[in-house]
């Protein structure tokens, strides 16, 4: 992946739900803990609120990852700081991640998430999914996320 593809990663993918799900799947921490690496999410939905993702199976109320909440538009547009805790080198420099949900056509919508990791390539590698061991980055919670909302099933158990 080229370094301008790695410092600004774009993950799209199309979702047979309403936008108010996908937002709902997006904020609720009793559903992101069955996509996202078994974290919940916790979000105070308005600028200048705290983000915090905590959990991850085997690690109980671990603060894994932290932000600021800097827009809302729900339920189509979220944008907030996002800094990875788990990993000192990924902590150093908060980055910065959207998420855009657009009805396309009945009860489709595209999700896309745009994630702004400029400043911090060992981030970049982990959400691309490029370091083993470490998840399949965005694509894999991506694809949790949307077999959860058509399914009601997690991707993995």
């Amino acid at each position: 992946m080229p370094d301008s593809e790695r410092d600004r990663q774009v993950h799209r993918v199309y979702v047979r739900a309403t936008a108010a799900e996908i937002w709902h799947a997006i904020v609720d921490p009793e559903r992101t803990v069955h996509y996202f690496y078994g974290s919940r999410a916790n979000y105070d939905l308005r600028p200048g609120g705290r983000y915090e993702g905590r959990g991850l199976a085997g690690q109980g109320d671990m603060l894994l990852t932290d932000g600021e909440v800097l827009e809302v538009e729900a339920p189509h547009r979220l944008v907030q700081t996002w800094r990875a805790l788990f990993d000192e080198e990924m902590a150093a420099a908060p980055t910065r991640l959207t998420w855009e949900i657009t009805e396309v056509e009945g009860s489709v919508c595209l999700l896309t998430v745009t994630h702004e990791l400029t400043g911090n390539p060992r981030l970049a590698a982990q959400v691309a999914g490029e370091i083993t061991g470490q998840g399949g980055g965005w694509r894999e919670i991506l694809d949790g996320l949307k077999t959860l909302l058509e399914t009601d099933k997690p991707l993995w158990d």
